[in-house]
């Protein structure tokens, strides 16, 4: 039986706010963005009034304007002063854990009203860094420290250059799409057709940075327009961060949400979540043909899920498009399923952190609407490393919220043994996944493979781009290199060097 009102927790209200435009005139820094996501988002509830009455406050970590205090600044600019002011950590899926935790929070009886919110202004900081012109905005924070790739893993990895997303993730996007039995071709079809997919999401959304619907062929072309950055993505299905937009979502105690008048047919309630982690450094991984926290969060999802394809709003991370294709597969759906509500990272907005934020409130708003009762809200962070999916729907949930969410566990046992990595090998090798990286003006820079040695160890190893024979190996359509043999020889300064045997 579902719980009684009180303690019950509900979404209620949803605000979004995105300014495509690099007019500095017009330039809001991102305080000014989740001051008006959050105003409307009260406005959306239909309580602008019970803004007063907020007690929980949760930033997304942002990166474009790092404020010393950014929920102590924006309860100021709110008029507001919740007991609980929380700043978060960096993470794609650090909105739907915020959401997940402010709603046990209210369970609990802890909280009464919750607000979630985000916001990123990097499109006006580049605009104001291209002009030479200073921004008249709050003070930043000196003291900032934007974590990045580069300060967890290994030296090696940074110099090669696979110390970011875009060159991280091609690693998981050959060894999967070799995994499956498909050639890198028929990799890219499936990823111009998703992101297809998504470009038509983002033209039904106001709220999208880009609202132009793509083909397939748009996606996959490789044109100057659309180069290669690390094969075999393209910038068009890479996350675009260079946006201006800020979401915020809110949450009541059920009670209190029927005393203010919110209308029960804007609710939605929470049936259940799960989160699991990997590995931080992705060289300490077992494998890149699988994500086993990934797996565990969206399997532990899916029992809340009676037909996935018919009766539920899917929004599932796109940051590239291997993390769509291996949730798809997690959750048992076809290939022509939509997976996304809001537009995808490249389309709609990739304000970093904060994405699933505006998923929330696109899938809060679906919901709404007749038709599917469900929605299903999966967010990643770091390089594949956290996951947290939710579930929420306009009926109300069987039973109250697990506290114990946690698939850690399940994930762990899943896992098989990573192997150790040794930057000083010499000697044959098997190849476990690659990549190339390419300069802007779509020459090979060098390529870069993760290899296992007979004594079942993992060496990363380089490939410069004079070496063509490799370099088109590794870069060829019609067939993956995955598995095939080499040798690995240390250069004069130590950098291992992979040629094909």
């Amino acid at each position: 039986m579902p719980s009684p009102l009180n303690h019950r927790p509900v979404l209620v209200g949803q605000g979004e706010i995105t300014l495509k435009t690099a007019d500095l005139s017009q330039a809001r820094e991102p305080l000014a963005l989740m001051e008006a996501a959050v105003r409307r988002a009260f406005e959306d509830a239909g309580a602008p009034g019970a803004l007063a009455l907020v007690d929980s406050l949760d930033v997304v970590s942002e990166y474009s304007w790092p404020y010393p205090d950014a929920p102590g600044q924006l309860a100021s600019r709110l008029g507001i002063a919740p007991a609980r002011q929380a700043y978060g950590e960096v993470g794609g899926e650090s909105p739907v854990r915020f959401i997940h935790e402010a709603a046990l929070r209210i369970q609990r009886g802890e909280s009464r009203v919750a607000v979630v919110v985000g916001a990123e202004s990097e499109y006006f900081v580049q605009a104001a860094r291209k002009a030479g012109q200073a921004l008249p905005w709050s003070p930043r924070n000196p003291q900032a420290h934007l974590k990045r790739g580069t300060d967890w893993l290994r030296p090696l990895a940074v110099q090669l250059g696979v110390a970011s997303p875009a060159s991280v993730y091609p690693f998981y996007e050959n060894a999967t799409l070799a995994a499956w039995g498909q050639t890198p071709a028929e990799a890219l079809e499936d990823s111009g057709r998703i992101w297809s997919g998504f470009s038509q999401a983002a033209q039904a959304n106001a709220s999208a940075w880009s609202r132009q619907a793509l083909a397939p062929e748009d996606i996959t072309a490789i044109t100057p327009a659309n180069r290669l950055i690390a094969w075999p993505y393209t910038v068009r299905v890479i996350a675009n961060p260079q946006v201006n937009q800020g979401a915020a979502v809110v949450l009541m105690d059920a009670a209190l949400a029927q005393q203010l008048q919110v209308p029960e047919r804007q609710w939605l309630h929470l049936w259940g979540g799960a989160a699991a982690s990997e590995p931080e450094d992705y060289l300490d991984r077992a494998d890149y043909r699988s994500v086993p926290a990934q797996t565990a969060v969206l399997g532990a999802a899916r029992q809340w899920l009676a037909d996935p394809l018919q009766d539920c709003c899917i929004e599932l991370y796109s940051c590239f498009p291997v993390v769509p294709k291996l949730a798809r597969r997690a959750l048992g759906l076809p290939a022509h399923a939509p997976l996304s509500c809001t537009g995808g990272l490249s389309f709609f907005g990739a304000p970093l952190s904060n994405y699933m934020t505006h998923a929330t409130a696109a899938v809060m708003r679906r919901l709404r609407q007749p038709g599917a009762p469900m929605g299903l809200l999966y967010g990643q962070g770091g390089y594949a490393t956290s996951h947290h999916a939710l579930v929420v729907s306009s009926r109300p949930a069987p039973r109250p919220l697990d506290e114990h969410y946690s698939v850690q566990a399940a994930a762990n046992a899943a896992r098989g043994p990573a192997p150790a990595l040794d930057l000083r090998y010499s000697g044959p090798a098997q190849l476990e996944t690659h990549t190339t990286l390419f300069e802007r003006d779509g020459s090979p820079r060098h390529g870069v493979v993760i290899a296992r040695t007979p004594q079942s160890t993992r060496v990363l190893a380089c490939v410069p781009a004079s070496d063509t024979q490799a370099i088109g190996l590794l870069t060829s359509p019609q067939a993956s290199p995955v598995g095939l043999q080499g040798t690995v020889a240390l250069q004069h300064d130590g950098t291992p060097r992979w040629h094909f045997a």
